[in-house]
């Protein structure tokens, strides 16, 4: 059964090379605007607005954001482009999109979706061979491990294999309290759909709690992500559409983290 993220992020992405091998050829608009600014919006929050106008999301919600720094990211992203509106070059609003029309309407399904990440998270599922790349998961991940331990009260397990094993209820309560509560709040709102974004793209619900902590940057978390696919191609050479591939994501992955960063 498809899990939320995918019904979520997936109505958001404009993956050029998936477009190229359907033969799809989206039809851009024409810029139709002199230039994007940041106002104030009617809920207390920053809108983007182009020529003085609000911007509408796909469900006709006004594009804007909890914090004003934030909102002038966006408007950036709008006052950069060129002739043309290409939304594959506008990570942080395809990310706004998903936050306002899907994250705001089920706060509660997207929160329980990175609960159960953490069940099964990718940093406790380790490599019982070889000595490498062993050595490798344990440097990236260990200090994750610890760090969750010490700055949330949470106590995950590694599990040789990758076989599934149940991590400590405590540990699982300790962490949840750490994903931003559903409380409609604006702000928590947009934690929640950026957090739920890394959590996707990573695999790892304690890696994107790290990010939203600022205990490590969004290179460090992306690397963390990638040990084991790194290692394979250490072992057997660089594989171009993977890596083509990964580039892709990690433009969401830097547009989520410029969320958490901007509204912590």
């Amino acid at each position: 059964m498809r899990d939320i993220f995918t019904e979520i992020f997936e109505k958001v992405a404009v993956d050029p090379m998936e477009a190229a091998r359907r033969g799809a050829r989206p039809k851009l608009r024409k810029r139709f605007y002199q230039r994007a600014h940041v106002g104030e919006a009617a809920d207390g929050g920053f809108a983007v607005l182009l020529d003085g106008k609000p911007i509408y999301t796909p469900a006709r919600r006004a594009l804007a954001a909890p914090a004003r720094a934030l909102a002038e990211e966006l408007a950036h992203e709008w006052e950069a482009q060129g002739e043309l509106i290409d939304p594959a070059r506008m990570p942080l609003t395809r990310l706004a999109n998903a936050v306002i029309d899907a994250v705001a309407d089920a706060p509660e399904a997207v929160a329980a979706e990175v609960v159960k990440y953490l069940g099964s998270d990718l940093i406790c599922y380790r490599a019982e061979a070889p000595e490498g790349l062993v050595a490798r998961q344990a440097q990236a991940w260990d200090p994750l491990l610890a760090w969750a331990q010490d700055a949330l009260g949470a106590r995950f397990v590694p599990v040789a294999g990758v076989v599934f094993a149940a991590q400590p209820a405590e540990a699982l309560a300790a962490a949840r309290a750490a994903i931003p509560a559903a409380s409609g709040r604006l702000n928590d709102i947009w934690r929640l759909g950026a957090l739920a974004s890394v959590t996707a793209l990573t695999g790892s619900a304690l890696l994107a709690l790290a990010l939203s902590a600022g205990a490590l940057d969004v290179d460090d978390a992306w690397a963390a992500a990638h040990v084991d696919e790194d290692w394979q191609m250490l072992q057997w050479g660089r594989d171009e559409i993977a890596l083509a591939a990964r580039a892709f994501r990690y433009v969401d992955m830097a547009a989520a983290a410029t969320v958490l960063r901007l509204t912590r």
